[in-house]
């Protein structure tokens, strides 16, 4: 499908306007390493044993890969990067990105955590969205248990019924605070009871407007269906939907467990597939626009630019309250600042947490951005020509 867009992602003076030489030198060498395959792999595989033996590691990492993917370790000191974007009139999303919550005290920390974030929210145009992920809440065997209908324990009954408890208690302050929250996307095989308790939060918070969002992994073969039936059930019940729309970020572990386990690979067959359902499914939220909030999260050119077409289409403003164009901090800023320079909605996913405790989020990162054909490369394309028209004066 040919489309025109008014929209250009490759002014690269625009998309680095925010970073200094320095930090420009820094990315350039983060991408050179994850652009390589082996070289990323050894990498984090030394990171993961250094923080392990407390070697003096922390300082290298915290100033290199955490310092380019996220915030700070903590809300304040976050502050720095949530005011740099402002300035380009991109906001941020607080996004406590700590792993390793096991324990009923550990998910309460983190709930607390989560409510804060909201808290600085509140009232601050700076950061107009906020986000947690259920599996910081509960774990991950009670939610795969409760999505098999296997039988709980007392136990894991009243665990569950927490679950229930923390996400409405951070629901209900987002919406006592008008700052609307996004629950993030799990595993095909824990997502169920997640989607129904998201429903369940929408139906309750979302009367007047979009507060609480769930995420769709359009890259699920069932995704685009899962979508419209959301739609109709929100119609029926009369509330706003709140989608944030992704490709998915689970591809490997879906494919080994749907082999290991002898079920259909939930995911479609291809890159073309899913994309069609992304863009699909993006059509269909503006085509319902009336009902329907829509944050598109997504580092693919073409989306975004047909995202921007279908408005121009339907004659939305670039800033229509009801479109957000989400990317995460430190990766495809020629989307992001673009965007956000012709008039867009646009924020970034800013991660903090521990260093020690937000390593499986930056190996993600470094696994993603290793994988997804072209992604490194891209950026180092982008970074590189920055340098060069810097150097050049021009």
């Amino acid at each position: 499908m040919q489309i025109q867009s008014n929209v250009h992602f490759d002014d690269s003076q625009v998309a680095f306007s925010y970073k200094s030489d320095k930090d420009l030198r820094k990315a350039n060498f983060i991408f050179s390493v994850v652009n390589n395959p082996t070289v990323s792999s050894i990498a984090t595989g030394l990171a993961k044993i250094g923080l392990a033996l407390h070697l003096p590691v922390k300082g290298l990492i915290k100033n290199t890969v955490f310092e380019h993917f996220c915030g700070g370790e903590t809300i304040d000191q976050s502050e720095r990067t949530i005011k740099t974007l402002s300035r380009f009139h991109v906001g941020t999303i607080l996004d406590f990105s700590a792993e390793g919550a096991h324990t009923e005290d550990g998910f309460d920390l983190t709930t607390e955590e989560i409510l804060k974030t909201i808290e600085k929210a509140k009232g601050n145009p700076d950061i107009p969205f906020t986000v947690f992920k259920s599996t910081g809440l509960v774990s991950m065997d009670l939610l795969t248990k409760v999505q098999a209908k296997e039988p709980l324990s007392a136990e894991e009954q009243s665990n569950f019924q927490h679950f229930h408890d923390r996400v409405e208690k951070i629901c209900a302050k987002a919406h006592a605070y008008d700052v609307p929250v996004m629950i993030d996307a799990e595993d095909s095989w824990i997502q169920n009871p997640i989607d129904e308790l998201a429903y369940e939060m929408m139906k309750k918070f979302n009367q007047q407007r979009a507060i609480v969002f769930n995420t769709y992994q359009m890259y699920r073969q069932d995704m685009l269906n899962n979508l419209r039936n959301a739609f109709h059930t929100a119609a029926m019940h009369n509330y706003y939907l709140g989608v944030k729309m992704v490709r998915g970020a689970y591809m490997e572990k879906e494919a080994e467990r749907a082999e290991k386990m002898n079920y259909p690979n939930p995911i479609h067959p291809n890159k073309q597939a899913t994309d069609d359902s992304f863009n699909k499914g993006l059509a269909f939220c503006i085509d319902n626009k009336q009902r329907v909030n829509l944050m598109c999260g997504s580092h693919n050119e073409y989306s975004n630019k047909y995202l921007t077409v279908l408005m121009e289409k339907h004659s939305m403003n670039p800033n229509d309250s009801r479109v957000w164009f989400a990317q995460l901090l430190g990766m495809s800023d020629n989307i992001s600042f673009n965007l956000a320079k012709a008039g867009y909605n646009v924020v970034k996913y800013v991660p903090y947490g521990p260093v020690e405790l937000v390593m499986p989020y930056l190996i993600r990162r470094a696994s993603e951005n290793t994988s997804v054909a072209g992604q490194s490369s891209r950026e180092l394309t982008m970074i590189r020509k920055e340098l060069a028209r810097r150097k050049n004066g021009k």
